[in-house]
């Protein structure tokens, strides 16, 4: 047992007083010096080919996504109120604020009927409260008209629109069903 501490004693000794060479692994005529190695490149890799461009599938062409128009969609052409454009998916709403109340406006969707609610913007910490959504029967003309009471003066709110029943085109696609304003403030 004693020479078997004296062994491992001399051991880390040589280690530490000569490091790697005393074990054969220092340099050798074979190593490069610090400053070959810092010549080298330290990353190594492999030049390939490029990702070949997709080719087009077999089938249909795609076609351009359709922009909204002023009065997108028109279903009595005697309508001659030109709404502003939208994002291509929502109905264009008008909000006209009142005192403690907003008007709310937007173009007949297919015979749908509607709801329409005003979120508040205020920060809540936690739950969000549900918002009261009011419903509102069928348009007979261009536009259909809203009102949206009990709102809190000054405060900032959007106004949110769904026409659940407006019904699909030929392709399967929703016509459009949903519509959203800006901030709009009581008041």
């Amino acid at each position: 047992m004693r020479h078997t501490k004296t062994a491992i004693a001399l051991a880390a000794l040589s280690l530490a007083l000569g490091g790697c060479a005393a074990l054969g692994l220092g340099d050798t005529p074979q190593a490069s010096s610090a400053a070959e190695q810092a010549a080298e490149p330290w990353m190594l890799y492999e030049e390939g080919a490029a990702t070949p461009s997709p080719a087009p599938s077999r089938g249909r062409a795609a076609s351009p996504s359709p922009d909204a128009t002023a009065s997108l969609p028109a279903p009595d052409p005697s309508c001659t109120k030109l709404w502003p454009r939208t994002e291509p998916v929502m109905i264009p709403v008008e909000v006209t604020p009142g005192a403690g109340s907003l008007k709310v406006e937007w173009p007949t969707q297919y015979s749908s009927d509607y709801r329409v609610t005003a979120v508040p913007q205020a920060l809540v910490s936690g739950a969000q409260p549900e918002p009261t959504w009011q419903r509102v029967s069928p348009g007979t003309g261009c536009t259909v008209t809203a009102t949206i009471t009990g709102l809190e003066t000054g405060a900032a709110y959007i106004v949110w629109l769904d026409a659940p029943n407006t019904g699909h085109e030929r392709d399967g696609t929703r016509h459009l069903y949903s519509g959203r304003s800006g901030i709009v403030y009581p008041l």
